[in-house]
């Protein structure tokens, strides 16, 4: 028998909905249902799989199956699961397609009742045992898999070949690779023209022929916009940085859309090919585009039984001057009630200028004043700096600067002054999967810093170096491995002429944990009642953290952390010590993990504060 498939979906399967196999495997449909397991729900679940269950199919249809969406919502009266079960059949097959099994058995009874055969309207009151038993049938492979004609042979995946798999899933793949293997070489109006797919079921096999049509090789025309209403039209092409008149590329307008994004002066963007070319194989582009209100205010707080309190404030307002400018005033007031230290005052100032130079590189001038009011000295500093920042791509950003800053401290009676003229340099590539719930990937940022002193300030260059590693292994992903290392130097200047601000600490939730924040200095520089503690001039710190996903929004995490900070650049001369490690608890939020961790000092380094306990949204690393 042969069954004839259009359009990549197979047209005719053998269903059954009565009766039950003998020598099946089962396996119960086991694991977390949202918030709770499937001994906590009234339904027991069951997925049966004939003849073994080597290609994965179980977990495939746990994946598509209405029922488990049900069962994970609590939606557990009989008339739901009835709804489910009756959808079911069709996902159930669809996913078999998927994977090359077109002559399917599918029964899903309810307390022993084919599901088909129940009326929508005689539904059970209660629903106590669902068994789906699936017997997939052989598995079709492919006797032929042509696709034609293509940009590069490259572009169709390995799985379309014959022999193969023949699974509806993998002969979409196929079509939609080829036509954006010819998008991506300039055609923008490639489409599939036709195909023939036939299903031979006394061989098991099908025969797949898909046949292209690439279209001229395009430009792009004019980029069409409505939508704005204070942005300038004309700054708006810029940060848009569309590329009239070059060559098709498909990216080129998903960059055109991450600019826009990137902006923060549009909640809704919306880019569309035009359907017909225009004059000389041009292709316009409609771009619409909804503003964002221009204001926004925000404050945090945090509270610590030894650090005293910490309140903060920003005001945000965008498209300051109408091109897509943003202005910045963030304010913070921390260590209010500290037992170790004074009041400390923050206020910065911040205007950044999107698609300055390039449509990827945007300035900012940024003005920062302080009041610090550490335990050993004092100091009330000020800067400005002119900056570009360039982001070639979402994973890479590049950040260029000149800085001025001026700080006078105060420590041990002795009033000293630093006067820098500051070049920091910095990229960062981010290859994370996610920035507040990393798995997978790495993070990796350094910065160098060169400066030169004025009035008894020393010149040199301080450089930092941070690199940041994930891998997750175990049923999705359960279990996670992070690690983190960071080193800091300062060459060329004398510790005692460096600014303090440049200086390296070591403890607290960013560096330490267990430790308290910032407690881990040197003695190197002399007043006039003895040694006065300050930062060192390198420092090296070390973090390990295994993470468990109990279920799915409640984690646990163990980990241990150490850090070491040295008197001399180049890690050098006297260091000091110290380590920490504790477990905590992840909550997951919409906007991240709330971490609640609790750690204490470990050995015999030079700090020992006792039990810390850390409260924050994100994981630590």
């Amino acid at each position: 028998m042969r069954a004839y498939l259009r359009a990549g979906l197979v047209l005719t399967t053998a269903l059954g909905f009565a009766g039950m196999a003998l020598g099946q495997s089962s396996s119960p449909f086991s694991g977390w249902f949202g918030g709770g397991s499937e001994s906590e729900s009234p339904v027991d679940f069951t997925v049966r799989i004939t003849g073994g269950d080597e290609d994965g199919l179980e977990k495939s249809i746990r994946n598509t199956s209405l029922i488990s969406s049900a069962l994970s919502e609590g939606r557990v009266t009989g008339q739901d699961i009835l709804a489910a079960a009756r959808g079911d059949y069709a996902r159930i097959l669809g996913a078999l397609y998927d994977q090359g099994h077109y002559s399917a058995l599918i029964y899903i009874t309810l307390d022993g009742v084919e599901a088909a055969e129940i009326a929508p309207l005689d539904a059970p009151a209660n629903v106590r045992k669902i068994v789906v038993t699936v017997d997939p049938g052989a598995e079709f492979k492919f006797s032929r898999a042509a696709i034609a004609p293509i940009a590069r042979a490259d572009d169709i995946s390995k799985d379309y070949a014959r022999g193969e798999p023949a699974g509806t899933g993998t002969i979409k793949n196929a079509a939609v690779d080829g036509v954006q293997g010819w998008r991506n070489r300039g055609h923008a109006k490639a489409d599939v023209s036709g195909q023939q797919i036939v299903a031979d079921h006394n061989q098991n096999a099908v025969d797949s022929q898909i046949q292209l049509e690439p279209g001229p090789a395009v430009t792009f025309g004019k980029l069409n916009i409505s939508g704005y209403k204070r942005m300038d039209p004309r700054r708006l092409r810029k940060i848009a940085g569309f590329p009239e008149g070059e060559q098709f590329d498909p990216e080129e307008i998903e960059n055109v859309r991450k600019r826009l994004r990137r902006s923060g002066v549009f909640s809704a963007i919306t880019l569309e090919e035009a359907d017909d070319l225009g004059p000389g194989n041009t292709l316009d582009v409609n771009l619409a585009v909804v503003e964002q209100k221009t204001r926004r205010i925000g404050a945090g707080f945090e509270i610590s039984s030894t650090d005293g309190a910490r309140v903060s404030a920003y005001w945000l307002h965008r498209n300051l001057f109408g091109g897509g400018e943003s202005l910045s005033i963030d304010a913070e007031i921390s260590d209010i009630g500290s037992d170790v230290s004074g009041r400390d005052e923050e206020f910065t100032i911040r205007i950044d200028r999107p698609a300055t130079l390039t449509p990827d590189t945007s300035a900012y001038v940024e003005t920062k004043l302080a009041r610090m009011r550490e335990e050993d000295y004092d100091s009330d500093s000020a800067s400005i700096a002119l900056g570009f920042q360039y982001l070639p791509s979402d994973e890479l950003t590049v950040d260029v600067a000149i800085q001025y800053q001026y700080s006078r401290v105060n420590d041990a009676d002795e009033i000293r002054k630093f006067r820098v003229l500051a070049f920091p340099i910095s990229a960062t590539w981010d290859k994370r999967d996610d920035p507040t719930d990393a798995k997978r990937g790495f993070y990796l940022d350094g910065e160098a810093t060169p400066f030169k002193g004025f009035d008894g300030t020393d010149s040199g260059a301080r450089l930092t170096g941070e690199g940041r590693g994930y891998y997750s292994f175990g049923e999705d992903d359960r279990f996670t491995l992070a690690g983190r290392a960071v080193l800091g130097t300062i060459l060329g200047s004398e510790i005692q002429n460096t600014p303090r601000e440049y200086l390296f600490y070591s403890g607290g939730g960013g560096s330490v944990r267990g430790q308290a924040y910032e407690s881990l200095g040197v003695e190197e520089i002399v007043g006039r009642d003895g040694p006065i503690e300050t930062g060192g001039m390198s420092l090296a710190n070390a973090s390990a953290e295994v993470r468990f996903r109990v279920r799915n929004n409640i984690g646990l995490a163990a980990f241990v952390d150490a850090g070491e900070v040295w008197t001399e650049g180049s890690w050098s001369g006297e260091s000091y010590w110290h380590a920490g490690a504790g477990a905590g608890v992840r909550y997951n939020t919409p906007v991240g993990p709330l971490r609640f961790d609790i750690a204490a000092p470990l050995g015999n380094g030079d700090t020992d504060d006792g039990v810390q306990v850390y409260l924050g949204l994100g994981q630590a690393f």
